[in-house]
């Protein structure tokens, strides 16, 4: 049994796009749960299993699965009928796991640092900059239409998540501006919003 732990307008949000453009929403239970917000709204809801009161959280047959890379790697891995990973093992899988865990480890922590302005040489030189970040997707681009040259992936879909987040800080570049409002106008994402909008609107 799969069941997805998620709260509207949050990092779950891009994992319940993922069910529905995979087809598999009737394959995994979606639980409404609630979270502490950034501007101090919202609370820790106990029936959620992350350990930290946090989404997106899979619990897959009684094992727990956090992290938003590390649920759609387990996802398309499971269903890999759906196509939104290359197959495992081959050198494609290789890049797709890649851009997962570099989305992870240095382009949230990266666009997060930005936004609240925080700055040190060290976390540069260990993050490096959202420009030379923003340079590696570019370069990917080159081959495009998506990060995987013409496979739309799962990797499209949390890499350019952030950007939905941050509009602002979309690079000023035509292949990279061109790629997040093709992102964004798939129809599992617009689905997903408007669904959120309405559990959030019945929750006021």
């Amino acid at each position: 049994m799969l069941t997805l732990f998620h709260s509207p307008n949050s990092r779950s949000s891009a994992v319940v796009m993922l069910l529905n453009k995979m087809g598999i929403t009737d394959k995994v239970e979606v639980r409404h749960v609630s979270i502490k917000r950034i501007d101090g709204s919202g609370e820790v809801d106990p029936t959620n299993p992350h350990p930290e009161g946090k989404v997106p959280a899979l619990l897959h047959d009684g094992h727990l699965i956090t992290e938003r890379g590390a649920i759609m790697l387990h996802l398309t891995t499971i269903f890999p009928e759906t196509g939104l990973a290359p197959p495992v093992g081959s050198p494609l899988w290789g890049e797709y796991l890649t851009w997962l865990s570099w989305y992870q480890g240095v382009l949230e922590p990266v666009m997060v640092m930005d936004a609240l302005g925080l700055e040190h040489p060290g976390l540069a030189s260990t993050f490096r900059s959202h420009n030379e970040a923003a340079a590696r997707i570019r370069t990917a681009l080159k081959n495009g239409p998506w990060l995987l040259g013409a496979q739309f992936s799962a990797a499209d879909l949390l890499v350019h998540s952030l950007y939905g987040w941050f509009k602002d800080a979309v690079p000023d570049d035509s292949l990279i501006r061109d790629w997040v409002a093709r992102c964004a106008a798939r129809p599992a994402r617009l689905q997903v919003q408007q669904a959120d909008a309405l559990v959030t609107a019945k929750a006021a």
